[in-house]
């Protein structure tokens, strides 16, 4: 049996993957006897996948939690989606307080998640969550709101505040449940 060391800011996804892996390997390294039957696999509840849901600020986080702003939309506004499926998809379904953001000028608060290389960001992924790891999403499409700005952003790790028009998106061909456009950052 393999042992895996694990550091602990690594994200719950790279621990079930390692953990998944690992049992794997132990598996194929002994075939069961002849006559026997293979090992089932567990049967315990998993949690939701990572890449879904609003997202959770782990404990072992680096960065502080958002403050609690009077002048933003608030993340629990935002996360409070249901879903539907349609033809092998899931869209959202959106209640009245988000079809009440719709269209208007907003302010959202959050971690950027850059999607181009440099210290000034024009389009970016603003989440409710910090990224733990360079490979995981930290929550689903309901955690994380699409930006364009009209001038670039400074790149940085701390929570940023952007203000512009706020779009619900009830059919994203990308997976987005938000978009805000010509955005600024506010202080």
């Amino acid at each position: 049996m393999h042992r895996v060391v694990l550091k602990r800011s690594v994200c719950a996804a790279c621990v079930a993957w390692v953990a998944m892996m690992s049992v794997g390997a132990a598996h194929a390294q002994s075939p069961p006897a002849s006559g026997a039957s293979a090992p089932s696999a567990p049967t315990q509840a998993l949690p939701v996948p990572m890449g879904t849901g609003a997202g959770e600020h782990g404990a072992n986080s680096p960065f502080a939690p958002l403050q609690p702003r009077s002048d933003v939309v608030p993340w629990s506004v935002l996360t409070d989606v249901k879903t539907k499926t349609v033809k092998n998809r899931i869209l959202p379904v959106f209640g009245s307080a988000q079809q009440g953001l719709n269209q208007k000028t907003q302010r959202i608060q959050g971690f950027m998640m850059p999607l181009d290389p440099g210290e000034k960001q024009r389009h970016f992924l603003i989440s409710s969550v910090p990224l733990t790891c360079s490979f995981c999403l930290p929550g689903g499409p309901e955690s994380m709101v699409e930006v364009t700005t009209k001038t670039p952003v400074r790149y940085s790790m701390e929570p940023v505040v952007v203000e512009g028009k706020f779009a619900v998106l009830a059919d994203d061909p990308y997976g987005m449940y938000y978009r805000m456009t010509d955005a600024v950052a506010v202080k």
